[in-house]
């Protein structure tokens, strides 16, 4: 379901895109090419700045935003999603908040107020808030952190974690092919 928020902004999603019919696009939201919105996501850009003003949500061209993932801005803040991402099942994204290129982000996990370098990987049932996270890190599952502090414990990517999040994109972006194909049959 596509909707205006209350400023009466609406989002712009490319036509190669597909957004499944229970996802709720909200809002100033702008979705690139060739991304899949899959069943039950939620993202809404609908609260404001003090002066009445809001940041749009962008997610790039070839991202994934996999079932029941949650993306949402406190006070009008911006959140971007970078190309080739992938966003896993019933994640929360809540900005302000910045997600690199070729980032995975996986199930249950929750980033807020963070940044996350490009080819990082987060994994499952993590907690990233209040720090920037370098490129290429990869944060175990069940990880909380919550300052630049906590990353010195944290390991770099190992090119296992890197192929798994490749593969993991390009199946998605095989999968909106898909589905906006058996959307065209009905």
């Amino acid at each position: 379901m596509i909707r205006k928020n209350p400023n009466g902004d609406l989002p712009v999603i490319d036509e190669s895109s597909y957004v499944d019919f229970t996802a709720i696009i909200c809002g100033k939201v702008i979705i690139g090419a060739n991304v899949f919105i899959g069943p039950y996501v939620v993202i809404r850009a609908d609260e404001t700045k003090p002066d009445g003003s809001l940041e749009p949500i962008i997610i790039g061209a070839n991202s994934n935003i996999q079932d029941g993932v949650v993306i949402h801005s406190k006070s009008g803040g911006k959140v971007v999603i970078g190309e080739y991402t992938s966003i896993a099942h019933r994640s929360i994204i809540h900005g302000p908040c910045e997600v690199g290129n070729r980032v995975f982000v996986g199930f249950n996990s929750v980033l807020y107020n963070c940044s996350v370098g490009d080819d990082s990987v987060i994994r499952h049932n993590s907690v990233v808030e209040g720090c920037q996270v370098p490129p290429k890190f990869h944060i175990p599952s069940t990880t909380t952190i919550h300052s630049d502090t906590d990353l010195s414990a944290i390991e770099q990517v190992t090119p296992d974690f890197s192929s798994f999040s490749e593969d993991v994109a390009q199946t998605n972006i095989s999968l909106v092919q898909g589905y906006k194909k058996l959307h065209n049959e009905f």
